[in-house]
């Protein structure tokens, strides 16, 4: 009768540890699934953020280019003015680009109390907004690619701490005394619902 008893406590034993070797190696793969799937896009992010970078500095140099045309095109028309010569100016007015010619109308139209037609709100060079845009959105993708980076590495302790679950169940099969077999069990039980249990605030990307 006792030989059964200790029959029937064991399997009862190797049917827990067995639940417990499942559901642990699924969450394991599923915990490199999701570090793998992070990781990809943290590689994309990275990648997006690098050629909105570029993309940035290339309407950032339109917009340079375009400024120091304006700024040339300025200077003959200061020349000009200060020499009085309407024809000249009027020539020059002519080769405003569209951009500066509205800033220069405001200026204009406002006393020209300003410095310049570049001090005004109403210039913005061609690649300017782009430039902006393109540069919020690099370092906005930056930002998203550290984000999804930390969060495979979360996924990947989190197999870590699973691998632990795995060893202490594996020990506790082996030929100990019956508490200390139920001490490992036990424990490795409440290390994977801890670990289970962070893993559900994770976000999880498919």
């Amino acid at each position: 009768m006792r030989a059964d008893e200790t029959k029937k406590r064991r399997d009862v034993f190797d049917v827990i540890a067995v639940f417990v070797l499942s559901i642990t190696a699924v969450l394991t793969a599923w915990c490199g699934f999701e570090a793998s799937k992070w990781g990809g896009d943290m590689s994309i992010a990275f990648s997006e953020a690098s050629g909105a970078r570029i993309q940035a500095g290339v309407a950032d140099g339109t917009a340079r280019d375009a400024r120091q045309y304006d700024l040339t095109i300025w200077t003959e028309w200061v020349l000009a003015d200060r020499a009085q010569d309407a024809a000249l100016t009027a020539f020059i007015e002519e080769r405003f680009s569209l951009e500066f010619a509205v800033a220069f109308e405001a200026w204009d139209a406002g006393g020209r109390t300003e410095r310049g037609p570049f001090v005004m709100p109403e210039y913005v060079p061609p690649g300017t907004e782009e430039a902006e845009e393109l540069s919020e959105r690099a370092e906005t993708r930056f930002a998203d690619a550290l984000e999804s980076n930390q969060r495979g590495d979360n996924y990947t302790l989190l197999t870590v701490l699973f691998a632990l679950v795995l060893f202490l169940t594996a020990m506790s099969q082996r030929d100990l005394t019956r508490w200390v077999r139920w001490t490992l069990l036990v424990l490795a039980i409440a290390v994977g619902l801890t670990g289970a249990i962070i893993m559900l605030t994770f976000p999880i990307l498919i």
